[in-house]
């Protein structure tokens, strides 16, 4: 397993445990499920899954309605993707 499969699997786990979350918004947990889908297709080359997932989850961390340990665990995992390079 490559290191940018290795951070992406580290944020699957992630986006597992905030989908999974009943304190999370139903929309959130839904985002976090499709940026999760994202990362998980083995068709594109990771740095797309990533940019892909980055988008989803830059769009609902801002959502007021987030809780503020979904939010701080949004943004432990866009870190993670950021460094997410060819």
């Amino acid at each position: 397993m490559t290191p940018q499969e290795e951070k992406i699997q580290q944020v699957v786990d992630i986006m597992n445990r905030i989908s999974e979350d009943m304190s999370v918004p139903r929309n959130i947990r839904r985002a976090s499920k499709e940026a999760k889908d994202k990362l998980q297709g083995e068709e594109e080359n990771p740095v797309i899954r990533a940019a892909s997932a980055i988008s989803i989850l830059d769009e609902i961390s801002n959502d007021p309605n987030m809780p503020v340990h979904a939010r701080t665990t949004v943004w432990n995992a866009l870190s993670i993707l950021e460094t997410i390079k060819e």
